[in-house]
């Protein structure tokens, strides 16, 4: 079955009359005639009742012509829509993004984009992981920049590593760890944790518990985002584990320390859904790799 096929059907249905869409779309009779037969005999029914000057939908006719409407116009949008954004015109990308861990990305990554595409509309999102794996399925989501998620969270998903950070340790000004120049392991044994939420950070958590190994560190508070996390380790009730990048957000508010020896990186990607990486997704996935 062809786009053409149900152009024909269309006139035809439209018309009720061979003739009159042949007329409407500039081919010959016997050549409607013969691709509304092909149609049908590929379909295994049949979609109009015939007689000598008119055509009649039958009931089947019926819901396959709104159907075959449909398709064209869904085909139409398709088109216009990868022209236009092939044209760099117009288009909309919904991104969703981890501030902490895309600090140092997502700036340069829009600002080469929309060089390249400035009547494109970049929307942001500043969601949990959860949270965005869920909106890519759902299709609110175009793309997502954030931590490389389990293999199991994956699954119709794509994941491409865009850059990999050490791990540090945020302390308050005043806390006596930040003296030091860098913070062990050790030195952390009964200091309590401030992180994400189990819930929408689940990744997080396992990261935690393979940097600590058998030394689970005590996590005094769960946050729902980077801003809140900085405020609880700025009043000085406990200390933090970020990616390096979270130094361009802390500034005097915290202290960041490295981590010795270093442990494993975070790595940080771009994600999308499955066999659906538009042209824009993949300028955009592009310009974050640059970045």
């Amino acid at each position: 079955m062809e786009l053409r096929h149900l152009r024909y059907f269309i006139a035809a249905a439209e018309e009720e009359n061979v003739s009159r869409a042949a007329l409407k779309l500039h081919v010959s009779q016997p050549g409607i005639s013969r691709q509304i037969k092909d149609l049908e005999d590929e379909i295994g029914f049949q979609l109009f009742e015939r007689s000598a000057k008119s055509l009649k939908l039958t009931e089947a006719g019926k819901v396959f012509l709104a159907e075959a409407k449909s398709i064209l116009q869904r085909t139409d949008d398709a088109v216009k829509n990868a022209r236009a954004v092939a044209a760099g015109a117009n288009g909309e990308l919904h991104v969703g993004y981890a501030p902490s861990l895309t600090v140092k990305i997502l700036p340069q990554a829009l600002r080469a984009f929309q060089t390249q595409f400035p009547k494109v509309r970049v929307s942001l999102h500043d969601l949990s992981t959860e949270e965005m794996l869920s909106k890519l399925r759902e299709g609110k989501l175009h793309l997502a920049l954030t931590v490389q998620p389990l293999k199991k969270s994956l699954r119709d998903l794509v994941f491409k590593t865009l850059a990999q950070y050490a791990a540090c340790v945020a302390v308050a000004p005043k806390h006596p760890l930040a003296k030091l120049k860098s913070v062990t392991l050790a030195q952390l044994a009964g200091e309590p944790l401030i992180g994400y939420n189990r819930d929408d950070y689940p990744d997080y958590h396992e990261y935690i518990a393979r940097v600590f190994g058998h030394n689970a560190p005590r996590v005094a508070e769960e946050h729902d985002g980077i801003t809140s996390i900085i405020t609880s380790v700025e009043s000085g009730r406990g200390y933090a584990l970020v990616p390096e990048p979270t130094i361009c957000m802390a500034g005097p508010r915290m202290k960041i320390l490295p981590l010795k020896p270093d442990g494993e990186k975070i790595c940080v990607g771009a994600i999308w859904k499955k066999g659906e990486a538009s042209p824009l997704v993949e300028k955009f996935v592009a310009a974050a790799g640059d970045a």
